[in-house]
């Protein structure tokens, strides 16, 4: 899903979560890379609900005050969509073709994958190479996102003085991260895996090539709605106790009794997809998971995960190999954060997803 650009030309990351707006941009002219721009700022709850924009006017002026804060005057911009059902990703096998002969066909291809007329999408693949199962065939990623939900996403970066470059997939962003710090022998088979505040993206990589990806509705909402509930506090203090800060009256062996708790849907949610993972495309063992997002910097919630996973695992460093600039510096206490922010901004016109 691209738009214009040159591809030479640097691209602002912007990542509109449901409860939090990062963005970044990095210097990929030079070696290492550098982030040269980094902010975050809180959406007021409602702003965006299940991928959908329902108070516009509030999110132009959060995107508008952002940039004010990063001193970021305009630009391009490529933003991620996922977790909605106007978004579709799917692995699907095919006749063996040229990338120019399948940009031909590509609309006919999709037809039989996609619940919507053909007409109201917009599409883009990447031939994975030749299928491992079919003489002849080869895996292809195709992506499908409905026009209208991108329209919605567009024209409130116009009206926030931006220009949209890039609509990406969040998943495929966090892929770009992996690629950009990672030893792909190293990390041959790896699950990236993102958990937002109302979404979990999942991205199985395998010798640096996407081969499963999916996206959920579960995310650290849980823990935050569960802690408010269960220790009768605000939704502010309900945020404070999530991230391991003390609340006065309360437990904080309570606490973390209700983050384990909170935190076993989300596990559920990921064993299944891994289990669909193995009978589906390989069956394969997983190296490790590379986990970001704001589950990462809750307290004992990776070291949980891998108990109860069984696979080993590791925060992702989005900023291993990329330089950070001072007026930046802000990204690194939030790096877990800043993953699809920076994937986004290391996107180029030209790429394929």
């Amino acid at each position: 899903m691209f738009f214009r650009k040159k591809k030479e030309d640097v691209l602002i990351g912007l990542d509109i979560g449901s409860s939090c707006l990062k963005i970044a941009q990095v210097n990929t002219s030079r070696e290492p890379y550098e982030l040269g721009l980094f902010g975050m700022a809180m959406l007021p709850r409602e702003v965006i609900s299940e991928g959908v924009i329902s108070d516009r006017s509030a999110l132009v002026g959060a995107i508008k005050e952002l940039l004010a804060k990063t001193k970021v005057g305009g630009g391009d911009v490529a933003i991620g969509l996922s977790g909605h059902s106007s978004v579709i990703v799917k692995r699907i096998t095919l006749p063996q073709m040229s990338a120019q002969d399948l940009s031909l066909s590509i609309k006919f291809e999709a037809e039989q994958y996609i619940p919507f007329d053909i007409s109201d999408v917009n599409i883009d693949f990447q031939i994975l190479g030749p299928s491992a199962h079919e003489s002849g065939q080869m895996d292809v990623v195709l992506v499908a996102v409905k026009k209208s939900l991108i329209n919605d996403y567009t024209t409130v970066l116009e009206e926030a003085g931006l220009a949209p470059a890039v609509v990406d997939v969040d998943a495929f962003a966090i892929g770009n991260v992996f690629e950009a710090n990672y030893d792909v022998q190293e990390y041959r088979n790896v699950a990236l895996i993102n958990i937002g505040a109302s979404k979990t993206n999942i991205n199985i990589m395998q010798n640096g090539v996407p081969v499963f990806t999916r996206d959920s509705s579960t995310g650290t909402n849980f823990h935050t709605d569960a802690i408010e509930r269960m220790m009768k506090v605000s939704r502010e203090e309900a945020e404070l106790l999530k991230r391991g800060e003390s609340v006065a009256g309360v437990s904080k062996e309570a606490v973390e009794d209700v983050l384990s708790s909170a935190s076993d849907e989300i596990y559920a949610e990921i064993y299944r997809s891994f289990e669909y993972f193995r009978s589906s495309v390989s069956d394969e063992g997983l190296q490790r998971i590379l986990l970001s997002g704001g589950a990462a910097m809750i307290k004992g919630f990776p070291e949980m995960m891998a108990e109860r996973l069984g696979v080993d695992v590791e925060v992702l460093n989005p900023f291993r190999n990329i330089t950070v600039s001072e007026k930046a510096a802000d990204a690194v206490k939030n790096a877990p954060l800043a993953v699809v922010a920076v994937g986004l901004a290391l996107r180029r016109i030209g790429d394929k997803i």
